[in-house]
């Protein structure tokens, strides 16, 4: 048997009147994955514990098959190994965003979380300086993917509360500051980076070219080293995980799960879809189990763009869903679970907790005439709700 899931992130969203009333699930032209819900198991799961945050982190360990309540310390040690940096027992890391802030009146605005997606080139700069400037014994900076990055606090303290940059975009950032034990000293990094960063060449070029410049970075996620089971021990399963983030990989590794890097896959958008679907057929060859994430659906939703999501999602469907779906023939016995992790809404510019709609299909022919299609509204149809998101696993495996 082989297994498979196709991970679209954030694809689950409210209706828009821009779009008739739909949903973008619902306007999108999907065929192979209305193909898959009206003859598999089709409802819908919640991937997000009440109590827990939306995040992406607490939504993919559900759909990992790991139930976050035990296993959940934060999001910056999954991404943390995903970078090869080592955490030791007295270690916190957290998540850096490259942002952009907008003086406004007496106040600085969240403009843009992503510093208008600068690109991993532009980034490793000013973090290397970052790093060479602000970096000691006890605060270090790490590189990553995009605007994404890394700071480990050495022997750090991690009872803070922290914002997600993309929940404030619009918003003054002074009343989301970290707060807690510690609080004063990520702050002070936080200020600045923005003296470094400011007079950077990097930004100098950026607003030549008419980009928006990475004037500051932004701390959030952090946590300490996770315990987890790996696949084999808790499925019995090999498996690879294929993915643009350092957060879905970062799981890959604690779950025991090669990681394999597809040229091209750079987390939004432009990604390369084809090459993710080729290269998941190929790793199954030698696994029991792939897990492929995009991320580019998600992504537009933060940037509230309409046009965008609605793009992601159909070329989801046509580069990673179709070919998929036609590739898992050759294997003959085979279960395809496809799911968003959590909702994010457009109009909201950042996650829910609301249960987002799953398929699970195994090759059956027989249509259930009832079911229009994959959309939020036709998996609530069906009345099959799975409470508890981590058994999903399970209930592919059965």
């Amino acid at each position: 048997m082989k297994y498979i899931v196709l991970l679209g992130d954030g694809m689950s969203d409210e209706k828009l009147p821009q779009l008739g009333d739909k949903t973008p699930l619902q306007a999108a032209r999907t065929p192979h994955m209305d193909y898959m819900a009206r003859r598999g198991k089709f409802g819908l799961v919640r991937t997000v514990p009440p109590g827990l945050p939306p995040g992406s982190d607490v939504a993919n360990l559900s759909v990992f098959g790991y139930d976050p309540r035990s296993c959940y310390t934060g999001r910056s040690p999954l991404e943390a190994a995903s970078m090869g940096v080592n955490l030791g027992s007295g270690d916190v890391a957290f998540r850096v965003n490259m942002v952009n802030l907008k003086p406004t009146g007496t106040t600085l605005i969240m403009q843009d979380y992503s510093a208008g997606h600068i690109s991993t080139e532009e980034a490793r700069e000013l973090i290397d300086d970052l790093q060479r400037q602000l970096g000691d014994d006890e605060f270090q900076f790490f590189p990553g993917v995009g605007y994404r990055h890394l700071l480990v606090w050495r022997n750090g303290r991690d009872k803070l509360t922290s914002t997600p940059p993309h929940d404030i975009t619009g918003k003054s950032i002074l009343d989301y500051f970290p707060r807690g034990d510690g609080a004063d000293k990520l702050i002070c990094l936080m200020n600045s980076s923005q003296m470094v960063m400011s007079r950077h060449p990097v930004n100098k070029q950026r607003m030549e070219e008419g980009k928006l410049p990475a004037n500051s970075i932004w701390l959030w996620g952090h946590g300490r080293s996770p315990r987890m089971e790996t696949y084999k021990e808790r499925f019995g399963l090999s498996g690879a995980v294929i993915s643009a983030v350092d957060l879905i990989r970062g799981i890959g590794i604690y779950a025991g799960l090669d990681i394999i890097r597809v040229p091209g896959a750079t987390g939004y958008i432009d990604t390369n879809y084809r090459g993710k679907a080729e290269a998941a057929l190929t790793a199954l060859q030698s696994h029991d189990y792939v897990y492929l994430h995009v991320e580019a659906p998600d992504e537009a939703a933060h940037g509230g763009n309409l046009e965008h999501k609605l793009k992601a999602i159909e070329d989801f469907d046509a580069l990673v869903v179709g070919p998929v779906l036609e590739g898992m023939r050759q294997f003959g016995e085979y279960r395809i679970l496809c799911t968003p992790d959590h909702p994010t809404p457009l109009r909201l510019m950042t996650h829910t907790s609301e249960p987002v709609p799953f398929i699970i299909y195994g090759g059956e022919e027989r249509e259930n005439p009832a079911v229009g299609g994959y959309d939020e509204d036709e998996a609530l149809k069906t009345g099959l709700m799975l409470v508890e998101g981590f058994r999903l696993m399970e209930m592919m495996m059965k």
